[in-house]
């Protein structure tokens, strides 16, 4: 909602349920200076259920645990030195742990969304960036350290689950080896303006880097060295946030995006000759653009009437479809309902499913094809022991509101055609995924 008046203006800071509310009055002495620090930890346990596919002496049935620490730092430098409408937000995470999906041949879809990205590290810089809003809140313009899909193809409904396929964001929606998500930042620009209410625009500019998941470049965050840009992406998005229903109590985003990048990408089966490079031996034929788009909505269809105002039952659902020639899955489609405070004496507890549908690009699955069929056998890409063709990954949770900023959630996923190979057997995992406010 933009300010009442047209000067530039920063928007109030959420200031989420926490465990410690205002720890000597710490929160409250922050915030009326223009400071809001908040820190939380997120733990995502999962084991198999299942045994694993037989045949394979590096697959076993076992069990994982992963968490994360978050720290972040808004800073509103109106209130400090009169700088209007301008702040700075600082994120910084401590991970640790691993996933138990690669235990059972799965190398798509971790079944613990919080790990990897960072590495088992203390201190990760994900973003550090500012941000100036101007028309009274009706124009954004940020710059710095950013994650990309942190602000394109995003909701906030995405990691009501914990299945990496689908938390955070849609897997494919960064296919591509330059495209960030958290815990990766790289250097960029985003312009975001409302031309009203319910409709919004907004576009980038990132600088691709190499490496920008591998622990040898980007461990700790701090690897600012320009050395590792190698080209551009440009994501774009429209989006509409109507209220609907009687008294407006049913708020829906639908949205339509997509971005090219250019830099290096390698064909995922022609090499530079144009034969199969699995035959040939020869390097991949590269390509300096590529692109990726997506199409996605949430809507609130119910809204429980003893309920608070997050109550109520939203249908989720969209797609995304990446270059076939560049990308490892060609496109992904997802549904999912997330219905909250339906049990009117539990008002914050939620129940959540969803199923995602992967498709891998043909290209990659013909490669597989010619990498297993040679004698002696190739080792194929992705890790694949077999043909990739299509994964389904099926969860569902209850999020158990247990106090004050805790969440405690159990969860069961399965996977259908692990690492989208009809040659795995079918795995379910149990588990439970926990969040702490701490302040």
């Amino acid at each position: 909602m933009a300010h009442p008046s047209d000067g530039p203006v920063v928007p109030p800071f959420s200031r989420p349920e926490a465990l410690f509310t205002d720890p000597f009055g710490m929160t409250s002495w922050l915030r009326a200076r223009g400071i809001a620090l908040t820190m939380d930890n997120t733990n995502e346990y999962t084991a198999a259920v299942s045994s694993p596919t037989p045949g394979y002496p590096n697959y076993k049935q076992g069990s994982s645990n992963a968490g994360q620490m978050n720290t972040a730092l808004h800073i509103n430098w109106e209130k400090i030195i009169g700088l209007k409408g301008f702040a700075t937000h600082t994120l910084f995470t401590s991970r640790y742990g691993t996933t138990a999906n690669r235990m059972m041949g799965d190398w798509l879809a971790h079944s613990s969304e919080i790990y990897g990205g960072g590495g088992n590290v203390v201190v990760h810089l994900v973003t550090a960036y500012g941000e100036e809003n101007l028309l009274g809140g009706r124009v954004s313009i940020a710059g710095g350290r950013l994650t990309a899909m942190s602000e394109f193809s995003a909701s906030s409904l995405f990691c009501n689950f914990q299945n990496n396929g689908f938390c955070g964001r849609p897997k494919a929606a960064i296919d591509n080896q330059y495209i960030t998500s958290y815990p990766a930042g790289e250097w960029g620009f985003r312009v975001r303006g409302r031309p009203s209410r319910y409709i919004y625009i907004q576009a980038g500019v990132y600088f691709a880097e190499r490496g920008i998941y591998a622990n040898s470049q980007h461990r700790t965050g701090f690897h600012f060295n320009s050395s590792n840009i190698v080209g551009q992406l440009a994501p774009v998005e429209l989006g509409w946030e109507p209220l609907l229903g009687h008294q407006h109590k049913l708020p829906g985003h639908y949205k339509i995006g997509g971005q090219v990048i250019s830099a290096p990408n390698p064909d995922n089966y022609y090499d530079t000759q144009g034969q199969p490079y699995a035959l040939s031996g020869r390097t991949a034929r590269n390509h300096q653009q590529t692109w990726s788009t997506w199409f996605e909505i949430d809507q609130k269809i119910l809204h429980h009437s003893y309920s608070n105002a997050e109550g109520g039952l939203t249908a989720m659902s969209g797609v995304v479809y990446n270059d076939p020639h560049t990308s490892l899955r060609n496109y992904e489609t997802y549904v999912a309902f997330v219905d909250r405070g339906f049990i009117r004496s539990r008002p914050y507890d939620s129940f959540g499913v969803v199923m995602t549908y992967v498709k891998i690009a043909p290209g990659v699955s013909n490669t597989d094809m010619l990498d297993l069929s040679m004698v002696p056998v190739k080792t194929a890409p992705n890790h694949a022991t077999g043909i990739q063709g299509h994964v389904t990954v099926f969860e569902t949770n209850y999020q158990i509101h247990v106090m004050r900023g805790v969440v405690f959630a159990p969860d069961f996923q399965i996977y259908f055609h692990p690492n989208a190979q009809k040659n795995l057997k079918n795995v379910e995992f149990v588990g439970f995924k926990s969040q702490i406010q701490i302040l």
